[in-house]
């Protein structure tokens, strides 16, 4: 949060250092950057960094979630055409697109890495992005569930996770490919154990 002392230039600051920690999480892979390269870029000293963030992992989710900030409904809301399997084929495959892109894979891999042996982080990671989203998960899901869809009696949660899970499963085992046609199988076996 701002200093009390001079609120405008604390909020100029912390900009500037959102700013270039995203700059910088698309030029570099996420162990090269560091607190240090961060503030160069920000012209602030590494102090003016930690009075807000306590870890590099902790900056590079707040300007993560940041960047997506001004259209976060529009990415976090699932699509809703009526059919259910379909909007999650295209889930799915954005997912096998995110998680295998040379631009983003280290970055979820090293984040992933960090938040298992970092509690207050992956904290920061549910508050930040997974609980957000899951309010349009939990709507798209009960939209499925009035439409005949879903059986009535599922949990909403565990209905998605029966969809994500074997997703980030294959992702970090690495033993088979993660691919759309992976996606597929899994929409299909899921609607399958959902339907009524």
């Amino acid at each position: 949060m701002p200093s009390a002392d001079n609120p405008r230039r604390s909020e100029r600051s912390r900009g500037a250092i959102l700013q270039a920690t995203q700059e910088l999480i698309r030029e570099q892979p996420y162990a090269k950057i560091s607190i240090e390269g961060i503030a160069a870029r920000a012209k602030v000293g590494k102090q003016t960094i930690y009075r807000w963030w306590r870890s590099k992992g902790a900056l590079v989710v707040d300007a993560l979630h940041e960047q997506n900030a001004a259209g976060a409904e529009e990415a976090l809301a699932l699509p809703d055409t009526g059919d259910l399997a379909a909007d999650m084929r295209l889930v799915l495959r954005a997912t096998v697109d995110e998680f295998t892109s040379p631009d983003f894979e280290p970055l979820f891999r090293a984040l992933s890495i960090e938040s298992l042996q970092d509690t207050a982080l992956r904290e920061q990671i549910v508050e930040r992005i997974y609980r957000p989203q899951f309010e349009f998960v939990a709507a798209r899901f009960r939209s499925a569930q009035d439409a005949g869809q879903v059986r009535s009696d599922v949990d909403v949660a565990l209905a998605f996770e029966l969809f994500m899970a074997p997703m980030f499963y294959r992702w970090q085992s690495g033993a088979h490919p993660l691919t759309h046609e992976h996606a597929d199988a899994v929409v299909d076996l899921a609607m399958r154990a959902l339907a009524p």
